[in-house]
């Protein structure tokens, strides 16, 4: 087997099951690398945290432990309904203004940026992930692609009414150069890697 070909069978061993076209090397002069670590370590370096979690009921132990009880958590998983504390689905978005946590599901991931794409038909209201002091995002690790070169390849004819990439908490330093978490959005943000 010549190196070309193992590297092209390595790299098709870790590419998630939605990813239906093998990386082509020379065209996007990429090195081989694990996608899943390359998510977990790009979203460390960018702010974010990750816990890998078997099932839901992993993600509503470790809200319970981290989460102060009592404060405001908002969800669209039916799953996570039991840790809501509000059913603000069709609510004025701003009666939503104290929100501690918001728990949603992201179609899938990026690697490379660790951006997550979410989109109007997982958020409920738009202004759901972008109004909590945190930010709780699931993915499957079967729904991370390499790069936004695949990302656009899934999204290219989708329909929805609204869609984004959100990749670690919000940050700005922009006044004098002093870094400001939470400035535009979340003060944190950790994804739940879902086997």
């Amino acid at each position: 087997m010549s190196n070309r070909a193992s590297i092209l069978e390595k790299i098709q061993f870790n590419q998630p099951s939605s990813v239906t076209e093998l990386l082509d090397l020379d065209t996007l002069g990429l090195e081989v690398f694990n996608v899943l670590d390359t998510y977990k370590t790009v979203l460390q370096g960018i702010g974010g945290h990750f816990v890998e979690v078997k099932d839901y009921d992993a993600i509503i132990d470790f809200v319970k432990k981290n989460y102060p009880a009592g404060k405001r958590m908002i969800t669209t998983i039916p799953e996570l309904s039991k840790i809501a504390t509000m059913n603000w689905m069709n609510v004025d978005p701003h009666l939503l203004e104290n929100v501690e946590l918001t728990l949603v599901k992201a179609h899938f991931g990026v690697a490379e940026n660790s951006a997550l794409w979410v989109t109007d038909a997982i958020l409920g209201q738009r202004v759901s992930v972008f109004i909590p002091q945190y930010l709780a995002i699931v993915v499957n690790k079967n729904d991370i692609v390499a790069t936004m070169h695949q990302a656009y390849e899934l999204i290219g004819n989708q329909e929805y009414g609204f869609g984004t990439f959100i990749a670690g908490p919000s940050k700005t330093a922009d006044i004098e150069q002093s870094l400001v978490l939470g400035a535009h959005g979340a003060r944190g943000l950790t994804v739940f890697i879902m086997d």
